[in-house]
C-alpha cells in the first residue's frame, strides 16, 4: 500500500466525487499549526468584502480564463484597491493549480508588464510580504499538504478516484494543499475568493465550484460576501461567471439552512 492510500484509510469518510480536484471544507475557525493565525484563521465575520478583497475576484476569474487584455485592467484596479504585488503574485501563482501553468505564466507576465509600467509612471505598488518560513519539500511537504486538506475539509478525503489514480491523490495534496497552502503570506479567505472566481471561469468545474463555496464558508466568508462575489463577477467579469456561482451558492445554502 502507498503512503498516499495509508493516509486515506485513516478512518477517512468517502466524500463525494466532486472534492476529488481541489474541492474542500473546513470548520469555521479551524487554523493551521505551522501558519501564523493570521494566514489561515478566520478572519470575524464581515456583511461585505473589502475593496482589496473585491479587486482578487476579476483578477482570478480573468487570469483562469486566459484573458490578458481584461486581466491587465483588473491588475492595475486591484494594485490601486490596495493589493501588494506578493497578493497579486500570490494570486496568479495559484491559478496553475486551477487552470495550468500556461495561463499561470502568461498571468504573472502581465503583472510584470503592468508594475513596470506604473513605475515608468511613477507608482511605487507596496511590495507586500514573502512566506513567513520555507516551504517544506519531499515527504515533509506531502505531509503537511495533507493536514491542510483535512483540515480545510473536517476531515480526511478518500474516494475511488484516488484509488483508481494514486498519483493525482498526491499532486493535490503535495501541490495545491502543501507548496500553495503553506504560503502563509496570502490569507486562507484570499485564497478563497481566488479560487471561487478561478472556479467561476472554468465550464465542467461545476462539482468543485460547489464543493468550494462550502470551504468558503467555513473558512470564514459569510453568506453576504459571497453574494457580493458573485455581484462582483456580474459587474466586472461575465454573467455567465455570476450565474455558475450564484447557483452553486444557493445550493450550498439550502443544504445548511442559511440565508
Amino acid at each position: 500500500m502507498s503512503k498516499i492510500q495509508r493516509l486515506q484509510r485513516k478512518g477517512a469518510p468517502l466524500l463525494a466525487l466532486g472534492l476529488a480536484l481541489g474541492a474542500c471544507a473546513t470548520p469555521s475557525g479551524v487554523q493551521n499549526p505551522q501558519a501564523s493565525p493570521a494566514a489561515t484563521s478566520a478572519a470575524p465575520s464581515s456583511e461585505t468584502l473589502s475593496a482589496r478583497q473585491q479587486a482578487i475576484v476579476p483578477i482570478a476569474a480573468f487570469a483562469a480564463a486566459g484573458d490578458i487584455t481584461k486581466l491587465s485592467a483588473a491588475l492595475s484596479h486591484g494594485l490601486d484597491a490596495g493589493l501588494s504585488v506578493s497578493d497579486a503574485r500570490e494570486v496568479l501563482l495559484q491559478v496553475y493549480a486551477y487552470a495550468g501553468f500556461p495561463r499561470s505564466l502568461n498571468a504573472l507576465n502581465e503583472l510584470m508588464r503592468v508594475l513596470d509600467a506604473r513605475k515608468q509612471r511613477g507608482i511605487q505598488d507596496a511590495p507586500g510580504r514573502a512566506p513567513s518560513r520555507p516551504i517544506p519539500k519531499g515527504d515533509a511537504l506531502l505531509v503537511a499538504g495533507t493536514a491542510n486538506q483535512t483540515k480545510l475539509v473536517g476531515a480526511p478525503v478518500r474516494g475511488p478516484v484516488y484509488e483508481f489514480a494514486p498519483a493525482i491523490d498526491e499532486y493535490l495534496k503535495a501541490h495545491l494543499f502543501g507548496a500553495i497552502f503553506e504560503r502563509d503570506n496570502f490569507e486562507w479567505q484570499s485564497r478563497q475568493i481566488a479560487t471561487v472566481s478561478m472556479l467561476s471561469s472554468l465550464t465542467g468545474a461545476e462539482a468543485q465550484l460547489q464543493s468550494h463555496m462550502r470551504v468558503s464558508m467555513n473558512v470564514g466568508l459569510t453568506a453576504s460576501q459571497l453574494r457580493q462575489l458573485t455581484q462582483v463577477l456580474a459587474d466586472r467579469v461575465d454573467a455567465e461567471n455570476a450565474r455558475r456561482t450564484r447557483e452553486a451558492l444557493a445550493r450550498q445554502l439550502a443544504t445548511t439552512g442559511g440565508g
